[in-house]
């Protein structure tokens, strides 16, 4: 059976239709990225504060909480072309043996005096090396940008870390990359 549509019916769909696909098409336009690639020199790190309460349930179970100073050189990470003068990262963790989960809020402080803000979430592994018998803590982030101030403001993106930290002075040997955008 044949039916047939009013010529106006069919014009109307072809309306939606076409309104529809053009609506769709400038919303799935992707927001131009850009990479992101840092390797730190070392020694850039340090801890400013540490607090750790024993839980007691387990031997070495430790809440801690830290803050962590980083002030780059000449080799520094960047965003849109400005420099990353100096970082502070907040720190919370639940450690067995220095293995655990941890948290980090942090505020990288530009060049040009704006502010870049990031939470992330993280993974250490504490291991005793064979041949000192000294600790060595490899650690795991992912870090979210969450904004920032004047052009930083709608930064947003997402930087894996991976690196080593020494719990009594700070991290060293890290290496970050991801991408970061600019929501329109």
């Amino acid at each position: 059976m044949n039916t047939l549509r009013p010529r106006g019916a069919s014009l109307l769909f072809t309306i939606v239709a076409g309104g529809a696909f053009l609506l769709a098409s400038t919303v799935g336009v992707a927001q131009e990225k850009f990479k992101y690639s840092f390797k730190d020199p070392g020694g850039l790190s340090k801890y400013t504060e540490q607090h750790a309460l024993d839980v007691g349930d387990v031997p070495g179970h430790q809440i801690r909480v830290a803050s962590l100073h980083t002030k780059y050189t000449n080799e520094a990470p960047e965003y849109a072309g400005v420099k990353v003068v100096e970082s502070f990262t907040w720190i919370s963790s639940d450690y067995i043996g220095g293995s655990g989960r941890f948290k980090t809020y942090a505020v990288a402080h530009m060049a040009n005096g704006d502010k870049i803000f990031s939470h992330g979430e993280g993974l250490s592994q504490t291991s005793v090396a064979a041949a000192d018998a000294g600790k060595k803590t490899a650690t795991s982030t992912v870090s979210t940008i969450t904004g920032g101030t004047g052009k930083f403001a709608t930064l947003r993106g997402s930087i894996r870390n991976t690196g080593l930290t020494d719990f009594k002075t700070g991290t060293s040997g890290n290496v970050s990359e991801g991408e970061y955008w600019f929501e329109k």
